[in-house]
């Protein structure tokens, strides 16, 4: 349910739901548009009402409208895919021109071909760009032209691609560039197709099909003059390269000539005997030297020799040996004499340890051991000893055996 306004009245509109998936993105507020149906009374209310089965946009809206829709269904047939897109031949000799034979695209195309590729052979299928009919003039252009380039004889006014072109305006001047009998026509061009529409921000479908978008007319006019330019600079340059080729190849010949001239002063005859009786010279000089070096050091290894024998004499190395035997005999003599000496010395120093330690020399002193008669263990207490027993006591010099008999100790006594 919506409102159609104007400035002086308004109706209200019914858009069933059969009607409303295919036209409810057209409406909005404030929008412009042409809507077809029944005016109808609403009796409850009674009131009259629009019922809508056709929207149309109006103006500027209702072509974008119409291009975003052609777009997204060409689109989807897969006719702007990258890989279906054509290369445009590198040096062409005829292209054909699809445009107004009256308008400022052809000039520019003209003006910029005449001065970069003025060789280049055009073939011109005039047709209106803009207005009624227009789309399906430039669509029979591009027809005519694939047709003409298969069935013509001469090959030098075969069109090896096709130019599609016009100058700037609005959406609405360029409008025959976004009908789908012209983007069908590209498609189906044997010719590869270069799309020149407009200035650069101006974008149609055309372009997006064609197997090349060019910005402007002129634009497209440098991109097939391209590889003449090239060429011409090449040739153009040519005569400079040339020179400088020639200049370098006498160049390399001269350095080449003189290193053979220089090879052959050195491979002379006479200069290679020259060389050869100074390389005998230097090799009589060094034989000598090595002769003589070789003298020298046979008879420094003969001195030295000699010198070794001498030394090795058996007479003076026998003398020499029973020098040394002497001199350690005598050395063994005075090491045993002083190592017995040493061993007596330590000997009494040991026995006088001995004797002082000894329980002998105790008892020489005055002292005594006792022993239980019975079991012969040293008694060092009275109370070690029973009554009545038997003991032995060592003397320095013999032994006593006593019966053991217990004495009171004083009173005053611990």
């Amino acid at each position: 349910y919506f409102t159609l306004k104007d400035e002086a009245a308004q109706i209200q509109c019914v858009l069933f739901r059969s009607n409303a998936a295919k036209y409810k993105d057209l409406l909005a507020d404030g929008r412009k548009v042409h809507l077809g149906g029944q005016v109808t009374v609403y009796e409850p209310r009674g009131q009259y009402q629009m019922v809508v089965n056709d929207v149309e946009l109006q103006g500027i809206g209702a072509l974008q409208a119409e291009f975003e829709r052609l777009k997204r269904k060409l689109q989807a047939e897969g006719l702007f895919e990258a890989d279906r897109k054509r290369a445009l031949p590198a040096l062409p000799e005829c292209i054909g021109i699809v445009t107004s034979p009256t308008g400022a695209a052809i000039k520019d195309v003209l003006h910029v071909l005449g001065r970069r590729h003025p060789t280049l052979r055009l073939v011109l299928i005039p047709c209106r760009v803009q207005g009624d009919g227009a789309a399906r003039e430039i669509a029979k252009a591009i027809a005519e032209l694939n047709e003409f380039a298969a069935t013509t004889k001469d090959v030098r006014w075969k069109p090896e691609m096709i130019l599609v072109t016009r100058g700037g305006g609005s959406l609405e001047d360029l409008w025959a560039f976004n009908e789908e009998v012209v983007a069908r026509a590209i498609a189906a061009s044997e010719l590869p197709v270069i799309s020149a529409v407009g200035h650069e921000i101006d974008f149609t479908i055309s372009d997006f099909v064609a197997d090349v978008r060019a910005a402007t007319p002129s634009a497209a006019a440098e991109m097939i003059s391209e590889a003449a330019m090239r060429a011409l600079d090449f040739l153009t340059d040519a005569p400079g390269r040339l020179r400088r080729a020639v200049a370098s190849h006498f160049e390399t010949h001269h350095e080449a000539l003189a290193q053979l001239a220089r090879r052959l002063k050195i491979q002379h005859p006479t200069e290679q005997i020259n060389q050869r009786l100074q390389r005998l010279d230097d090799l009589g000089s060094t034989l000598q030297r090595l002769v003589k070096s070789r003298q020298q050091s046979l008879r420094a290894s003969l001195d030295h020799q000699a010198k070794r024998l001498a030394v090795c004499r058996p007479d003076r190395r026998l003398a020499r040996l029973q020098d040394l035997l002497n001199r350690q005999r005598d050395r063994l003599l005075k090491l045993a004499r002083t190592g017995t000496q040493e061993a007596q010395h330590r000997l009494r120093e040991m026995e006088s340890r001995l004797r002082l330690l000894s329980p002998q020399n105790t008892l020489e002193r005055g002292y005594s051991i006792t022993f239980d008669a019975q079991t012969g263990r040293i008694l060092r207490k009275a109370a070690e000893a029973a009554e009545g027993a038997t003991v032995r006591t060592q003397l320095a010099a013999g032994e006593l055996t006593s019966t053991v008999t217990k004495v009171t100790p004083p009173a005053n006594q611990a």
